[in-house]
């Protein structure tokens, strides 16, 4: 097949699919006294002012958003609905106790569907279906991680993992090489922009004022700072995510990771026959580059994985566009797992950034002394996260002593990234390493994890 130039960024293909980017709403036009001011309309900003104006209606609430609402990471990830808990259950139950982490687990669990029940009742349609997630094994080395994975995971109520050998795996989706997979029923595909755009006008239905094209430059205790006025109010939410390097202060708070993603035209039905995927569950691997993969609803193959993964500075991109050999490494991978799409042209190529707090863990807070709530840090899982996120800073904020405001990611803080250009130098380091194990392992009988990658982690600080 011909490899033409593949359409690139344009925010997301999500975005493509809704006829392109929305005409914007309008910018602030002035100062603005508000009760409640919220700094990013992506799925954590708008999560907390849904559950704010629910529980309570009377409260006057505004969300600031420099470009549209799910410009960011909300209306470019992967579209994985699960319940991964960022930074893992081990670090809470190190810090607050088994049952802690217990807690948070099943908490995510519930977020799950919590976010469909939600997309129910406001006639949200975001192509969701929830048939699981699953990780493949495709060299005996991701085969001895994903045993591992296992045993670990069914030592912990509420995750309900399944082990399945190579036969049962390619049965439901055929992988190419398969050796094994790991499936849980805790998650959801869903469509990221129907998402975001729905709960955006959801949120404006409750009364909720959004201004977007209103770039925030600083957050202080009372005030969100904008080049178009200022925003006086009792509360401020941090809800910047990967951008939070942009705001006064915040530069070495998270760290902005790229992530990059292909999208196929539609697949032929006689395709499909050979590949399965019916259940439509979430595809991930134990690479340590590792992919993510859905099938969607008009039968494409959303397929993502690590591009660049850092910018010097933590810049980050403007529009969404990814490099050239990021799209065809993913292009490359993509026809490895599934020969029988190998002739499907890519339609549309696409990167976004996901925060990354040092310690790897998502954290949600709010200081009643000063009013500043924040949330984020999610690594790639916050199409959940960021509702249990936002129904905690809502909790938080109308001062109330619940489950989720007990649970022991509320009030987490990591230290801060090292100065450029170690940050750089690390960051890079890091991947190009995991690359580097990725094709080791993929070339050799060993079930062994290649020695750069265990560098890797112990420089990452995952282990």
């Amino acid at each position: 097949m011909s490899d033409a130039p593949v359409p690139n960024g344009d925010v997301s293909w999500w975005w493509r699919d809704l006829g392109g980017t929305p005409a914007p709403r309008p910018a602030l036009n002035g100062d603005l006294d508000a009760d409640v001011a919220i700094v990013g309309a992506g799925y954590t900003g708008l999560w907390a002012a849904y559950y704010l104006k629910r529980e309570q209606p009377d409260l006057r609430v505004v969300v600031l958003e420099q470009r549209f609402a799910g410009f960011g990471a909300s209306g470019r990830n992967g579209g994985w609905l699960t319940n991964t808990v960022t930074g893992g259950r081990e670090r809470y139950a190190a810090s607050h106790g088994r049952d802690a982490a217990i807690a948070q687990q099943r908490s995510l669990n519930e977020t799950v569907d919590e976010v469909i029940a939600v997309a129910r009742r406001e006639d949200i349609d975001a192509d969701v279906v929830k048939g699981g997630e699953l990780d493949v094994a495709r060299s005996p080395a991701q085969l001895a991680r994903l045993r591992a994975a296992v045993l670990a995971e069914q030592a912990w109520p509420h995750t309900d993992v399944e082990e399945w050998d190579a036969a049962a795996t390619a049965a439901r989706v055929g992988v190419e090489g398969v050796l094994g997979g790991m499936w849980h029923p805790h998650c959801a595909r869903v469509h990221p922009a129907k998402l975001v755009s729905g709960l955006a006008a959801a949120v404006e239905r409750l009364g909720v004022r959004i201004c977007e094209q209103t770039r925030v430059t600083e957050i202080t205790p009372g005030r969100a700072v904008t080049e178009r006025g200022v925003v006086r109010a009792a509360h401020v939410l941090r809800a910047t995510e990967g951008f939070t390097p942009d705001l006064r202060g915040q530069h070495r708070t998270w760290l902005p990771m790229n992530s990059s993603m292909i999208v196929t035209e539609p697949i032929p039905a006689a395709a499909w026959d050979r590949i399965g995927w019916s259940g439509r569950e979430t595809l991930g691997d134990f690479a340590h580059v590792y992919m993510y993969a859905q099938r969607t609803a008009d039968d494409r193959i959303a397929f993502g994985g690590r591009g660049v993964p850092y910018r010097f500075g933590s810049r980050v991109d403007t529009d969404g566009s990814t490099q050239q050999r990021t799209i065809a490494s993913l292009t490359a991978l993509l026809r490895q797992f599934f020969p029988d799409a190998a002739d499907a042209p890519i339609a549309h190529a696409w990167a976004g950034v996901l925060g990354v707090a040092r310690d790897w863990a998502a954290t949600v807070g709010h200081d009643r002394a000063t009013g500043l709530g924040w949330a984020g840090g999610y690594v790639g899982t916050g199409v959940t996260a960021t509702n249990l996120a936002g129904r905690t800073l809502a909790d938080l904020v109308l001062e109330r002593d619940t489950e989720l405001t007990r649970l022991p990611w509320t009030g987490h803080h990591a230290k801060r990234w090292e100065p450029e250009p170690l940050r750089w130098v690390a960051v890079n380091a890091i991947y190009t390493a995991y690359r580097l194990a990725d094709r080791v392992e993929a070339s050799r009988s060993s079930s062994r994890t290649a020695w750069p990658a265990r560098v890797a982690d112990v420089i990452a600080g995952r282990h």
